[in-house]
């Protein structure tokens, strides 16, 4: 989920890609990841293991999510794209600022993810182990925006081409999928 190529992501590797303000947006990002991680994780994960209407509910509508999700990245996919390093640039540190916090917290997939699914997701552990699936999804999104910003100057010459986009939206349609099938199994089991 985390590695889905949506809005946030894709003005994170843009900035990435142009040098611009890129480690504060990755901060941003993170700190707002880590927030409502935790609080999907310590709230909104527990009133879903205590209510397993709620649980079948969350887990079928994060199914329906990833599949449209995977379903738009092979539309995506079968379209090719490429990205133009002219798009969505900032140039002040107030309006980079400003802009990360808009395109993440007007978001509502950013909601999905971190609240929602995380949270859910996290109702299947007890203990310790919730604390531990929590600080791993907390590290996983800081690998990951870490890695949008600084790895977005390396992939620059290749994400001009449309093939790249091509394969990377490929790939993000598997893995929604794969998690969608995973979620699907354990919503028909539960």
């Amino acid at each position: 989920m985390i590695v889905a190529i949506g809005a946030q992501n894709a003005f994170v590797l843009s900035q990435g890609v142009r040098k611009n303000h890129h480690l504060i947006i990755a901060l941003i990002c993170i700190v707002c990841d880590a927030i409502f991680i935790f609080a999907g994780v310590a709230g909104f994960g527990g009133v879903v293991s205590q209510n397993p209407i709620l649980t079948q509910w969350v887990a079928w509508g994060g199914v329906a999510f990833l599949f449209f999700y995977g379903l738009r990245s092979l539309r995506s996919a079968l379209l090719g794209g490429s990205m133009d390093t002219n798009v969505m640039a900032v140039k002040t540190l107030k309006t980079a600022i400003i802009t990360t916090l808009a395109v993440t917290l007007l978001n509502p997939h950013f909601y999905l993810d971190t609240v929602i699914l995380l949270g859910g997701v996290s109702s299947q552990f007890q203990g310790q182990s919730r604390l531990y699936f929590m600080m791993g999804a907390i590290c996983a999104s800081t690998l990951w925006f870490i890695s949008l910003s600084l790895g977005g100057q390396l992939l620059a010459p290749m994400f001009k081409k449309q093939i790249s986009w091509r394969i990377l939206d490929s790939l993000v349609c598997a893995t929604m999928w794969t998690i969608a099938a995973s979620l699907t199994i354990h919503g028909l089991s539960a």
